[in-house]
């Protein structure tokens, strides 16, 4: 048998809150969570201070874009910058790989790239779009988490746009499944009367960007999918929210009973559509960054549990692809880089709000393992989860400089910024996979299946 490992703290966030524990790891798994000192002859043991002792993060929307794109990311780099940010769990979108998760070969092929080149565990999550309604009953058996659609053109042309009509068509096997159905909310009428108001309007200019996406393709697109989930009963995630004028109707559709859960992004609750420079294309995403007032609503539906979790959306891509050298934010990709920024972009703006740890691990931890249905395995430092951990200091800081980060490319809008929570090591199954700013010398993550997890 293997040996007894025994991480221990003062301050360990469990389901009894945060409190001075000892974690006991055999064979991979959490064997038991006990007082302080309580420690049997012979464990091994992990001293970790005072340094706060949480759930691995989980991490259910990336886009690391391997096979076909692995010069905007791939699955190396992708997961070591997530090990180094105290991500243990990583779900991959379906879309921006060549060929996109759409079928259950391409699926194959993504594991293939995948196989033996994983610093955290990895999943995936299967596509919808107008051509495959019947290649899903195949993908989710062979173990995608669920489904993601863009209801607007998704920006490759290997992952078309779904409307109305193949919603339709798909829920009600989405449905029979059991299946979630991720969306991407904006619908193509109000960008479209949006890009002729702004015609003649500077490209350099981040208001003209803020004005080409208008919260109103966000919420129509809302108001659709909360209709068609009451008709079909699939249950629905809201991906990336960022408009706080759709939380009304959320909130309505959460009190009637329709089965909707919703994310934000650590760039909508940190940054400010007032505070972007022109030309600072590396802001770019979509939707896009909103106004500060936004941001202060966005925070206060988290509080009230509208919305479940956080994550980062991390979408990179080549640094031509951001068109920084001309400053064109309706040419830029739409996308930004934070895997390893995680745990700390988030523990700054919540800590300064007064928010605490149980809330932090809720955000990046128990709300996406729910999503994802690894409920009992990922998320949790409890008797029979994985033992899968991050060892931070809530307190230290850092300063982020790009050349230290893992993601293949190094731009993000949070180059600068100082941040508060250090992550001092990453525990993967019971195996630091990331300690004193040294990453394992090998990789260790294994591939995940739904239902054969």
């Amino acid at each position: 048998m293997q040996q007894l490992l025994v991480v221990r703290s003062q301050r360990v966030v469990a389901r009894g809150g945060v409190a001075p524990a000892a974690v006991h790891i055999r064979e991979g798994k959490i064997a038991a969570v006990t007082s302080f000192d309580d420690v049997p002859p012979g464990a091994e043991i992990f001293e970790a201070g005072r340094s706060v002792v949480m759930p691995g993060v989980v991490e259910t929307h990336a886009h690391i874009n391997e096979p076909g794109r692995t010069d905007w990311e791939g699955f190396e780099t992708a997961t070591r910058a997530a090990a180094a940010g105290g991500i243990t769990t990583l779900i991959d979108m379906p879309l921006n790989s060549i060929p996109a998760t759409t079928t259950p070969a391409a699926l194959e092929a993504k594991r293939r790239a995948a196989e033996g080149r994983c610093w955290v565990d990895v999943g995936f999550w299967g596509g919808l779009v107008p051509e495959n309604r019947s290649e899903l009953r195949g993908l989710y058996d062979a173990g995608v988490f669920g489904f993601k659609c863009f209801l607007v053109p998704s920006g490759v042309p290997e992952f078309g746009q779904v409307d109305q009509s193949h919603l339709r068509a798909a829920l009600p096997e989405l449905a029979s499944l059991g299946a979630v159905l991720l969306a991407h909310a904006e619908l193509p009428a109000p960008i479209e009367a949006a890009a002729r108001d702004i015609q003649g309007a500077s490209p350099v200019r981040y208001s003209t960007w803020l004005a080409a996406r208008p919260r109103a393709a966000e919420d129509q697109a809302i108001a659709l999918l909360l209709r068609l989930t009451r008709d079909f009963r699939a249950p629905l995630h809201i991906v990336h929210l960022s408009s706080s004028d759709a939380l009304p109707l959320l909130r309505t559709a959460r009190g009637q009973g329709v089965p909707v859960t919703v994310e934000t992004c650590h760039h909508y609750l940190t940054l400010a559509a007032e505070e972007i420079p022109d030309r600072a294309t590396a802001f770019k995403c979509t939707p896009p960054i909103r106004e500060r007032e936004n941001c202060e609503r966005l925070w206060s539906a988290l509080d009230e549990g509208l919305i479940d979790f956080v994550v980062t959306d991390h979408s990179p891509c080549p640094a031509a692809l951001k068109c920084g050298e001309a400053g064109d934010f309706l040419r830029a990709w739409g996308g930004i880089s934070s895997l390893q920024l995680s745990l700390p972009v988030l523990w700054t703006q919540a800590r300064r709000r007064g928010y605490g740890l149980q809330h932090l691990a809720r955000w990046l931890c128990h709300g996406p393992t729910h999503l994802a249905g690894l409920n009992g395995r990922k998320g949790a430092i409890a008797p029979g989860c994985d033992a899968d951990l991050v060892v931070w200091n809530p307190e230290a800081t850092l300063r982020v400089e790009p050349e230290k980060l893992y993601h293949r490319h190094k731009l993000t809008p949070y180059a600068g910024m100082t941040l508060e929570g250090v992550v001092e090591a990453t525990v993967l199954r019971g195996e630091k996979i990331f300690d004193a700013g040294r990453l394992a010398s090998r990789p260790s993550g294994r591939l995940l299946e739904r239902g054969r997890c």
